[in-house]
C-alpha cells in the first residue's frame, strides 16, 4: 500500500500525526471524535480489524467482509457535532461522503459512543 501522506479523516494533519497512531495500537483515541474519525480512516483502508476492535462488544457486528465488497471510494468526512454527554458518553454526528461504482452517496449518522476503562468504543448509530 502507498504511504499515506494527509490523513484520510478530513483533519488536514499528516496520517502518522493523526490517525495512524491509534490505528496501529500505539495510543487509545482520547476523545469520541477522535475515534470516529479514526475509524472513517480504518473504512478508507478496509482496517476491519481496527473497526470491531473499537466497537462495543454488546452491539458489535458480525464481520464486516469488507475485503469481499464492491469497494467503496470514500471521498470526504465532515464532523457535524461532538457533543460530551459526560465523563463517558459522547454522540458524534457526521457526514460521510463515498462512491460505490462511480455512483456518489452520502452516510449522515449520529453515532453513539462510551468510555470504559479509558478507552473509547462505537456504540451505535441512527441514520438520517
Amino acid at each position: 500500500m502507498a504511504k499515506l501522506t494527509e490523513c484520510p479523516c478530513g483533519s488536514g494533519q499528516p496520517y502518522a500525526a493523526c490517525c495512524a497512531r491509534y490505528l496501529e495500537g500505539n495510543e487509545s483515541a482520547p476523545t469520541a471524535e477522535a475515534l470516529m474519525r479514526s475509524r472513517y480512516a480504518a473504512y478508507t483502508l478496509l482496517n476491519e480489524d481496527y473497526l470491531l476492535a473499537t466497537w462495543h462488544p454488546s452491539t458489535r457486528s458480525a464481520p464486516l467482509g469488507l475485503a469481499q465488497e464492491i469497494p467503496a471510494k470514500w471521498t470526504g468526512l465532515e464532523v457535524k457535532r461532538h457533543e460530551q454527554q459526560d465523563a463517558d458518553h459522547a454522540i458524534v454526528e457526521f457526514v460521510a461522503r463515498y462512491k460505490v461504482n462511480g455512483r456518489a452517496h452520502r452516510l449522515h449518522e449520529v453515532s453513539r459512543f462510551v468510555r470504559e476503562e479509558g478507552r473509547w468504543f462505537y456504540v451505535n448509530g441512527e441514520v438520517d
